[in-house]
Formats: C-alpha cells, structure tokens, sequence
C-alpha cells in the first residue's frame, strides 16, 4: 500500500532558527506533516505530543545535544527513524550514532535537496513499515500467536502482555517454568519485540557446559590463557553486543562463575581470560530456570544479590496441565 506523504510526520530539530526554517519549509512543500524543535529537550517535549515517524536532528545543540537526544530515545518502541545532520569534523560521531544509537543515517551540512528528499521517503518507509509490523504482531498475539510461542488459554495471554510489555525496555527478565514450557521462546519473543531485534540473540545453556568451560564461553579469552586456548575467542557477551544474550537453567551455574556474572551485570563490562583490557557493554540479559531459585538461595547455591540483579522483571510460564484450552 503506497504510503501517503501527509501521513507521515517529520520533526526538524536544530538550534539555528534559519536552518530549522528552511527544512521545515522544504519538507512542507514535498508533502509531509512537519513540526520543529530548537533542541533536543525542546524534542522530546515535541515528540510526546507529535509522534514522528521520522526526526532530522542536528549534533551541536544547547541544553541537549543530537547524541544526548538519540540516547534517550534509544530503545523506545516508538522512536522515530533518525537522519542526523553532520557538520565539518562531526562525521565520525554521526557514524557512531548510526551503529551505536539506530540513527537510520546522516546527511551532510549544507543539505542537499535531492539528498535528503530520497533519504527522507526511505526513513518513512522504514518507520512506517516498523509500526506496520508491530501492529501486525500485537494482533498475532491476541489470537494466540506471539514469536513462535501459541496459545489461546487465559494463561498465555497473560505471558503475552508481560512479553509486550517487558520487550521496549532494557530490563532483565527471568524466565521461570518446567522443562518444555517454552523458555527460549518467550526469551526470542522478547528479543523480536525489541528495539535489538536487528541485533544477536545467543543463548547458552548453563546446565550443558562443565564448569571449567563455562567462564570463557560467558567471557571469552585471549590466546594461550589457559591450556588449550590455542586462538583468541569471543564470548557470549560479547557476541550478542547491541542485542540480547539469554542465560538458559542459570540455577545450574557454579557460585564461583556467579559472582563474576554479577560483576559483569554491575559494571557492564566484561574482560576475556587472560585479557588486559575491558570492553563495555551494551546487552540486553534475559535469564531462564527451570529450579526455584529462592530454594537455591536458602542452601547457599545461589546469590541472592545475582538473583534480584536477574529478576527485575519475572515472567512464569504455566505448564500445558494448566492451559486446558491449549489442549
């Protein structure tokens, strides 16, 4: 279905009253509903009462600058695309933004018209297409269908709306539910419905792995770290960066490699065995158990400080026994 320009709503966001003029002006006559802002708090006020679909932001802006701006959006399930306009000397950042941030891309100044106007109709089609697909997967859900997760009964729907409701968010979830509930599934789901979704997803599972490999498939490790590290390799952390790593049967870990997994959590940062330097993180965590942790915790199996880092936002599975209408 063609997309109408008048449906589509532009926010121009720049300090100069000339500049932020003119491309209002311009994007006006091409057809688009257009709003204007003159900084990144002025945007954001902006953005609560005109939800754009596609925002042209300058970087140097007083109050709150285009990175500032882009970083408080980053994650919102309804943030517009972003194309940021670069100046002399700001085009490494704008890179920066577009692969750490989701800007959908950048534009040099002084814009040319043939440019942004191409750039423009792919960034709304882009942000229309999104909304078109998270409508799509909200009516999938209520008709019980979520990811590769079904069921009709009251019970799933109600694991649906925690899924829905957790997946914008940067918050860890702890999966809790029998063996067969659907755990990674719930897990991917959430991953799918989230601003990471064009990120990796990489799932270890604690209880398959001994514990003399756990630490390095967490962390990773530098060559000749320990016997057997013949080459350098990348742990789950690092792997699933800008996405989300699930922590499958974490009751199952070893208290030793707990409390290093809390001191990852804690500082966002993990360092490979045998490495020097840290590397920072941005992953969304995702934990799964098939034990009742609190029983762990009362034997002295696990961390009751790792457990509330974990368990932000919990959501039980119930087990097909419970779900007579999924039968």
């Amino acid at each position: 279905m063609p997309i109408e320009r008048a449906e589509t709503r532009v926010l121009v966001v720049d300090d100069e009253e000339s500049q932020r003029t003119a491309l209002a002006g311009m994007i006006r006559v091409w057809g688009y509903t257009v709003e204007t802002a003159f900084d990144g708090q002025d945007a954001l006020e902006k953005l609560a009462n005109f939800p754009a679909h596609v925002m042209i932001t300058d970087l140097n802006m007083p109050r709150l600058n285009g990175d500032e701006l882009l970083r408080q959006l980053h994650g919102a399930q309804d943030a517009p695309q972003s194309i940021v306009l670069t100046a002399h000397g700001s085009l490494e950042a704008a890179v920066s933004m577009v692969h750490e941030l989701g800007a959908f891309w950048f534009i040099d100044k002084p814009v040319q018209t043939q440019a942004l106007r191409l750039l423009l109709e792919r960034a709304a089609g882009q942000g229309h297409l999104a909304a078109h697909a998270e409508r799509l997967e909200r009516k999938l859900s209520y008709r019980g269908v979520l990811g590769d997760l079904v069921g009709q009964s009251q019970a799933m729907q109600e694991v649906f709306a925690l899924i829905r409701q957790v997946a914008p968010s940067k918050a860890a979830v702890l999966i809790t539910g029998e063996s067969g509930t659907g755990k990674e599934l719930a897990a991917r789901a959430i991953h799918q419905l989230s601003p990471r979704k064009a990120g990796p997803f990489v799932a270890i599972n604690c209880a398959a792995l001994a514990d003399s490999l756990m630490e390095s498939e967490l962390f990773g490790h530098e060559k000749g770290a320990f016997t057997g590290a013949v080459d350098r390799r990348a742990g789950c952390f690092e792997l699933a960066q800008n996405g989300t790593v699930l922590l499958d049967e974490i009751g199952d870990m070893q208290l030793a490699t707990q409390a290093k997994l809390l001191r990852v959590l804690e500082d966002q940062r993990v360092r490979r065995l045998g490495g020097k330097s840290e590397i920072q993180l941005d992953v969304r965590v995702i934990a799964s158990t098939n034990a009742p942790l609190e029983a762990a915790i009362k034997e002295g199996k696990f961390r009751e400080d790792l457990y509330y880092r974990l368990n932000v936002f919990p959501i039980p599975l119930p087990p097909l026994r419970d779900r007579k209408d999924d039968q």
